[in-house]
Order: C-alpha cells, then sequence, then structure tokens
C-alpha cells in the first residue's frame, strides 16, 4: 500500500476506534494457530457494530480490501502478509445472552459472532443445554463456526442453529432462519459472500449437565490422544473425502512424517500439517500439493484443502 494511503487509511481508523485498537504491520504470525504469515498493513479490533460498519465504510471509500479474521484456526496467511485491513471482533461480540428461558424442554440464546465456542460450549453446561458438546475444544469463534459449518464426532453447527444476524459489506443488517443459511459440509451462505456474521442464536434442548459434562469429557480426552495438539497447526488439513478419511489416505500412501522444511505431516494424525516451528507458507503450500498430487496418482482420491488461504 502507498504510503500516503496507508497514513490516511491509520488516521481515519484511529478516529473511529479506540488508538489502541489499531495496529500497524501486525505480524499475523501472532494471530493465526498456524503461527505462520507476513505482516498486515492494518489490523483493527471492532467492539460493536457502529465500529465494524465504520471501519467498512472507510475501506470502502479508500479502495482498500478487508479480510474478517476470527480466532486464525483455519487460515494460511501468506509469507507476504496481507495488503489491507484485517478486522477482528471483541467486545460485544463476545457476549451471550438467553433470548427465552425454558420452553417445552428447550431454550434460545444468542452468542455473538466473537465468542470462542468452546466458552459457548460451556456456557451450555452451565445452563444444562445438550447440543454443542462436540464443539469443546475446537479452537474457533461463533462466527468462524457458522462460516464454515464448523462439526466434529458427528456434530455439526447446523443442527443447532436457528437464526443468523450479518452484516453487509455496505453496513446494512439482515437476519436468516437456519433453513436460509444454506449449510452443507464445512459451508455455508457466508463461505459465497462478503457478509460478516455478527451473532447467531441457538436453539437447545435441556439435558442432564452430568452427562453432558461426561460427552465433553470424553471428546476432549479424545482430542487429546488423536490430535497433534502440542504444535502449530490450523487443524485437520484437508476435507472429507467422500467414502475415505484423509489421514487414513495420507498415511496409506506412506507421506505420515513426510516434511517440507519446517512444515510436516504429523506423526500422530496423518490429517493435520503442522509447524514444526520455523515453517512458512511456502512450506505449507508445497506440501499439501505434493500430498494431494500423491494421494490422486496412489488411490483416486482428490484431497481437498479445508484450510483458507489469505493473501
Amino acid at each position: 500500500m502507498e504510503r500516503n494511503k496507508k497514513d490516511r487509511l491509520i488516521q481515519m481508523l484511529q478516529n473511529e476506534l479506540n488508538a489502541g485498537n489499531v495496529y500497524i504491520d501486525e505480524p499475523l504470525s501472532r494471530r493465526t494457530t498456524f503461527r505462520i504469515g507476513g505482516k498486515a498493513s492494518v489490523l483493527v479490533v471492532c467492539e460493536n457494530e457502529e465500529q465494524l460498519r465504520s471501519v467498512l465504510h472507510i475501506c470502502d471509500n479508500e479502495a482498500v480490501r478487508w479480510f474478517l479474521l476470527g480466532n486464525g484456526s483455519n487460515v494460511l496467511v501468506a509469507d507476504e502478509g496481507y495488503d489491507g485491513v484485517i478486522i477482528k471482533l471483541s467486545g460485544d461480540f463476545c457476549n451471550v445472552r438467553l433470548i427465552e428461558e425454558i420452553n417445552e424442554g428447550t431454550a434460545l440464546f444468542v452468542a455473538g459472532a466473537g465468542m470462542m465456542l468452546t466458552q459457548l460450549s460451556l456456557f451450555a453446561l452451565k445452563k444444562g443445554f445438550t447440543g454443542l458438546e462436540f464443539a469443546h475444544g475446537i479452537p474457533g469463534t461463533v462466527g468462524g463456526a457458522v462460516f464454515m459449518n464448523a462439526g466434529a464426532y458427528g456434530g455439526e453447527i447446523k443442527q443447532t442453529i436457528y437464526t443468523v444476524k450479518a452484516m453487509k459489506p455496505d453496513g446494512s443488517i439482515v437476519t436468516y432462519s437456519g433453513d436460509e443459511l444454506g449449510m452443507g459440509y464445512r459451508k455455508s451462505r457466508f463461505t459465497e459472500s462478503d457478509e460478516i456474521v455478527l451473532e447467531a442464536s441457538f436453539r437447545l434442548k435441556v439435558y442432564h449437565r452430568i452427562v453432558i459434562r461426561a460427552l465433553m469429557e470424553g471428546y476432549k480426552k479424545a482430542r487429546i490422544a488423536k490430535q497433534p495438539l502440542d504444535v502449530p497447526s490450523a487443524g485437520s488439513t484437508f476435507k472429507r473425502p467422500e467414502g475415505a478419511y484423509a489421514g487414513a489416505l495420507i498415511e496409506q500412501v506412506g507421506l505420515k512424517g513426510y516434511a517440507v522444511g519446517g512444515a510436516a505431516v504429523s506423526k500422530k494424525h496423518a490429517g493435520f500439517v503442522v509447524n514444526n516451528g520455523n515453517a512458512t507458507c511456502a512450506d505449507v503450500l508445497t506440501l499439501v500439493n505434493h500430498i494431494c498430487k500423491t494421494v490422486k496418482e496412489q488411490t483416486g482420491y482428490e484431497l481437498e484443502p479445508e484450510i483458507r488461504l489469505v493473501k
């Protein structure tokens, strides 16, 4: 970004937000679970809808591109960084509230897009609501979970969603019912649009807390046992191909532990590409391409990356 344009952009953003919520030349390796990526020209933290609307308006007027970043758990940032504005949600976007007390065995509550999924699942446990046990331990936000219809252990966000409130790039607000979200395997209407998820309402059934807790603990133990949680990664690297499992296919073709630079196929779970400490985006992309090519040649299956590339 040209220097004068960048300075003008920063000044306008600082006028609209708290100065402490505008980060200049922010290393995105600090903001992603992969711990990979160059710098963002500017990163802003929006604490309410009005601030978000103002940031979108400024970006539009200045012809500056933007990207909404959740917890950074399903993205790979280019080594060159991002020449634009990275937006993160905080403040009001991290709240949860009941909007309908227990009625005929269910309850309705709203969670902001910036809230962590694990926090949401713990809220449900505290209240005695079942349906979000699978989300305990997923290192993403509510907004990210809605965006990609996050799921695990047979559960998906779409099973509990009632409505979603979103903001269009022009700042207008729209609310969608669960049936209007187009949710499928790792996709929703938001994966094909520039709309920003602001909050989601969930309808859950009332159940026994002791059973809910047991399920959550079981899923947590399974993750610890099977997934490489001790090293940086972006979670599961590939979508599940129909009729097979990515990890099993990668192991079948002998690539478990295979490395390119600092990026490697996890020896614990072949479905994860991990950062062994000094991996670059280029390392990961080279490794992913090699995995896809090898699996296709030897098994006939085509693997599709689940991770979003930000560049």
